[in-house]
């Protein structure tokens, strides 16, 4: 059961940070914490697979912060969200040989953490005054969950 709410939760760190949540996952199995050999999500522990999704992931919290940036919600970036919150998810189940049920818990999650994101940056960001010191707050949660998230899967 545990497995499958750290998928749930790595969902809802995608719906903050779309690449965050693979980029984690896949610097968790390079460190040998997800045991992915086998499964079809061997790909993720790829000496390649981390570095590429860690620039990635910083290229796009950098992106995050320019006005030009579309809402996560549209169809684009909400669908983005999903994927790989499912990937994520069911990379943390694979090694439990719960790899649906952990790509659906992902999903939700994504799902979860697109929609209450946006909301909570909203509000955060009207309290504030400001857009950016919002968006940097959901950056620090979303990498802090991130990395919380393999570390408890381990």
């Amino acid at each position: 059961m545990t497995i499958l709410v750290l998928s749930l939760l790595i969902g809802v760190v995608a719906g903050l940070r779309a690449l965050t949540a693979p980029a984690a996952v896949a610097w968790a199995a390079h460190f040998g914490w997800l045991a992915l050999a086998g499964t079809p999500l061997a790909f993720m522990g790829h000496v390649a697979a981390p570095w590429v999704l860690g620039v990635l992931a910083l290229g796009e919290l950098v992106g995050d912060q320019l006005p030009a940036t579309p809402s996560r919600k549209v169809p684009v970036q909400f669908g983005t969200r999903i994927l790989t919150g499912a990937l994520s998810g069911a990379a943390l189940a694979a090694p439990g040989g719960q790899l649906v049920l952990g790509l659906v818990a992902g999903v939700i999650g994504a799902v979860i953490g697109t929609l209450g994101g946006a909301a909570a940056r909203a509000r955060l960001a009207q309290a504030l005054g400001r857009d950016l010191p919002a968006a940097l707050i959901e950056d620090a949660i979303a990498i802090g969950g991130a990395v919380a998230i393999v570390c408890w899967a381990r």
